[in-house]
């Protein structure tokens, strides 16, 4: 089968697939419903803050309060894509195919990011904009430095989120086992490990910690990062490229 096929295949198999369209829709709502909220929240607390409190006060980044619980759906559509074919039986059918492992894997994984870039764009734009409404005298434009390429970025960050997943999932086929090490991971152990002194330095470069740079205007004071909003995205994007290939592997190793 030649890959625009496998393309377009995988193409009706994603919005065919009603819970993977659901979870799309979910993280568009989520973020930007809470980025509203806490936003308007800001702008009400903005008065009583201390003088710390206004020199790491960063409106864009205030904006994205909502993208923590946005990743969340992002990693059960990552996790759905790719590991749907396996809990149902699918996945032989589909080998049988496209016998060309890594042209299927590939091809899934190609049409998944578009779609996850798309929506994640949509979303970090229009999250920006009312979030920014909402903050009101203390809001920052699009057009102030670094801004443009934090709220671009915001949609970058989303969409190597739902990419991380699915090598995830590619490694693991089941998609209880995938979720349930991924959600405890960007949940508990990495917020856990970015804020206790002791593993402070490690917790920094995990793909949440290390990505999120990118989403920030304002760098907080006591910010001891090594590394800037575009660095912070290329460690992300390193540890992608990794469940990436630790996906193909097993998938060209192991049996359906």
């Amino acid at each position: 089968m030649a890959t625009t096929q496998v393309l377009r295949s995988e193409w009706t198999k994603i919005r065919s697939v009603a819970s993977t369209v659901w979870t799309l829709s979910l993280a568009l709502v989520v973020t930007v419903a809470l980025g509203v909220l806490i936003s308007a929240l800001s702008k009400n607390e903005f008065g009583t803050m201390g003088e710390r409190d206004r020199l790491d006060f960063d409106p864009t980044f205030i904006s994205f309060a909502g993208m923590g619980l946005g990743q969340l759906a992002m990693i059960v559509f990552g996790v759905l894509v790719v590991s749907n074919e396996y809990s149902t039986g699918m996945i032989r059918v589909s080998l049988a195919a496209v016998p060309r492992r890594g042209t299927f894997l590939f091809s899934k994984i190609a049409v998944a990011t578009g779609l996850a870039l798309a929506v994640g764009l949509a979303t970090s734009f229009l999250t920006f904009f009312l979030g920014q409404a909402m903050l009101g005298d203390h809001r920052a434009s699009i057009g102030d430095p670094g801004v443009l390429r934090a709220v671009f970025g915001g949609g970058l960050y989303m969409m190597l989120i739902a990419m991380f997943s699915m090598g995830i999932a590619a490694m693991l086929r089941s998609p209880m086992l995938s979720l349930g090490i991924l959600m405890p991971f960007f949940f508990l152990v990495s917020n856990i490990l970015g804020n206790v002194s002791a593993t402070e330095k490690v917790g920094r470069y995990l793909p949440d910690q290390a990505g999120s740079a990118i989403l920030q205007v304002v760098t907080p004071v006591h910010d001891a990062r090594p590394y800037g909003p575009w660095g912070g995205l290329g460690i992300m994007a390193l540890w992608v490229i990794a469940a990436l290939v630790g996906g193909y592997l097993t998938l060209r190793k192991r049996d359906a």
